[in-house]
């Protein structure tokens, strides 16, 4: 295999980790939210606005794996 062979193979690597990952991590940040919320739902808001930050920390691992994956492409 050449450089370019594998600097594909590792740019496919980054953004399938990079895209499953916060994936399942923001399905189960909501899943855990909703059922928080369902025992309690008097405490909604808090619950809400914390759930929102998690997920955006979630989502960033995403952006973070793009940047790396076009960094390995252009750059390197």
């Amino acid at each position: 295999m050449d450089v370019d062979t594998v600097r594909l193979w590792a740019i496919v690597g980054i953004i399938t980790v990079g895209t499953i990952t916060p994936a399942i991590s923001i399905g189960w940040i909501g899943s855990t939210a909703l059922k928080s919320i369902a025992r309690n739902p008097e405490a909604g808001t808090k619950i809400q606005t914390a759930m929102i930050l998690a997920v955006a920390f979630a989502e960033a691992i995403a952006v973070y794996a793009l940047v790396v994956a076009l960094v390995v492409k252009f750059v390197a």
